[in-house]
């Protein structure tokens, strides 16, 4: 297959991949919340739940800088392009 062809199933899985970012962020809060729980009741210390949930919120927060950081670097092909070079140059020239 060359570096061209893109496989049958490519559009399918670019948009599960945008899905899973939703569904990412959901899953490290509530392992978040899981883990705050289960060091609760082993520990027996209440504050222990909310530590769990700020590991979840922190985890949630990650995924969504990685997703960011993975469309940023999706972009920089495109930059160098001379069809997309002329948008920018006329948006410059607006300013």
């Amino acid at each position: 297959m060359s570096s061209e062809e893109k496989p049958k199933y490519a559009k399918l899985v670019e948009g599960a991949d945008g899905l899973s970012l939703g569904i990412s962020i959901v899953v490290a809060v509530l392992m978040g919340i899981g883990v705050g729980i289960l060091m609760k009741k082993s520990f027996d210390q209440d504050w222990l739940l909310w530590v769990g949930i700020f590991w979840g919120v922190g985890g949630a927060i990650m995924n969504v800088y990685k997703a960011y950081k993975k469309q940023v670097a999706s972009y920089e092909e495109y930059k160098d392009e001379n069809r997309y070079k002329e948008y920018k140059k006329q948006d410059l020239d607006e300013e």
